[in-house]
């Protein structure tokens, strides 16, 4: 199987920005990708860049599971605190340049679409998490392609990006 994740990928946002998964990023994404009958969904948060006089956006880095995160074939938890910690501590090291972007999991299937749990997780994020911009964006990385959604905390409208 072909794995398409290698290079930087660009998708569209909905305010004409463009959402930019930098190379480093993907390929820690790619280490958990759900090859195997037996792998194990993983996941974690998105750190990355507001780009200056632009609506553009680069996930420089993501964080990959930890060890009190619950791992099953079709199901991921994120405990929150070891992630969180990691992000406070980019962002004091970047001086406010290094943020939380939102969230990563994977799925056992090639062309990934959210289940209705990920859809009610993204939701409660969207209310609840605090983060500097309206969106927050979630990825859900396939076995053969890496799809992104948007999610807006005033409209709590969620609609998925295209890639450019």
């Amino acid at each position: 199987m072909k794995n398409m994740h290698n290079e930087a990928l660009i998708f569209q946002k909905s305010d004409g920005g463009r959402f930019k998964i930098d190379t480093y990023a993907l390929q820690k994404i790619n280490r958990y990708l759900q090859i195997k009958k037996d792998s194990t969904e993983a996941g974690g948060i998105l750190l990355g860049r507001y780009i200056i006089d632009s609506n553009d956006i680069v996930v420089d880095d993501v964080t990959i599971p930890m060890e009190n995160d619950i791992r099953r074939r079709f199901f991921f938890l994120r405990r929150k605190r070891l992630h969180l910690k990691i992000a406070i501590k980019r962002w004091f090291e970047s001086r406010g340049t290094c943020n939380y972007l939102g969230e990563w999991h994977t799925h056992p299937e090639a062309i990934p679409i959210p289940s209705y749990v990920d859809i009610k997780e993204w939701e409660k994020l969207l209310k609840t998490a605090i983060f500097d911009n309206d969106c927050l964006y979630f990825i859900i990385a396939g076995t053969e392609k890496i799809k992104v959604w948007e999610g807006n905390k005033y409209t709590m409208e969620i609609r998925q990006l295209n890639e450019m």
